[in-house]
């Protein structure tokens, strides 16, 4: 549970969706590391959870435009509503057409405007598709200030990947400024405990067994949490849990 991001990013979603999914937030089983919802809506997610539960909101999302300033207004309003954490999409189409200039522009008006949290950069790998390009996304993203990578915005036809995932590691884990405390977090698709475990296995064969603790691993799916509390209390094995939301 501790690497845990629960997620509400539906375009309807209110105070009363955001509710529950901070009540969930605190189960049982242990306190997830965050809760990320839309700009609109952190601050009422903060008045929701203890201290020890980060708030997350997104920027730049999910469409991962080449506007800097609305990105930087969206990062903003996460700072000011008392959010802990940022999730921003990195400008995957303008690294697609060639503009990694604007890409590390973006991402470094963001890292400015949140000096203080965390910053989770989203790739969108299943847009980006080619080795090269997630290559090149985890690069710029790290030069720019990224705390984390994350794989997906969970709005895409192709969402993670252990393939996109090994490359992300391993940008990591070569990076002079980045191998030592940034983070990888996967999401998109990733459903049953059985996922997880793919890129738990990733992430400690490159980063190591150390640095699977919230502060360097997250996994970002709502739907999992129905198979983990399922697989803990032996009421159905972990492969038959059903899919859910991102």
């Amino acid at each position: 549970m501790a690497c845990l991001d629960l997620t509400s990013l539906n375009d309807a979603d209110t105070e009363a969706d955001i509710a529950r999914i901070c009540k969930r937030a605190q189960g049982p089983f242990g306190p997830v590391a965050a809760v990320c919802v839309w700009p609109r809506l952190a601050s009422f997610a903060r008045t929701q959870l203890p201290a020890h539960i980060g708030v997350a909101a997104v920027a730049n999302f999910p469409h991962g435009n080449a506007d800097i300033g609305a990105a930087v207004q969206d990062t903003l309003q996460v700072v000011q509503a008392g959010a802990q954490e940022v999730d921003v999409v990195l400008p995957f189409r303008a690294l697609m057409a060639g503009d990694a200039a604007t890409v590390t522009a973006c991402i470094s008006a963001v890292r400015q405007a949140c000096p203080n949290l965390l910053l989770k950069v989203i790739l969108e790998t299943g847009e980006l598709r080619t080795p090269a390009l997630i290559q090149r996304a985890s690069e710029l993203a790290l030069v720019a200030g990224a705390d984390f990578l994350k794989t997906s915005t969970g709005k895409t036809p192709l969402s993670a990947t252990p393939e996109a995932a090994r490359i992300m590691l391993n940008a990591i884990a070569t990076s002079p400024v980045a191998r030592s405390h940034v983070g990888f977090k996967v999401s998109g698709g990733i459903r049953t405990v059985q996922d997880a475990i793919v890129y738990e296995s990733l992430a400690a064969q490159i980063l190591g067994v150390e640095a699977l603790n919230p502060r360097r691993f997250r996994i970002g799916a709502s739907s999992i949490l129905s198979d983990i509390e399922a697989v803990l209390t032996g009421n159905i094995p972990a492969s038959a849990a059903a899919p859910g939301s991102y």
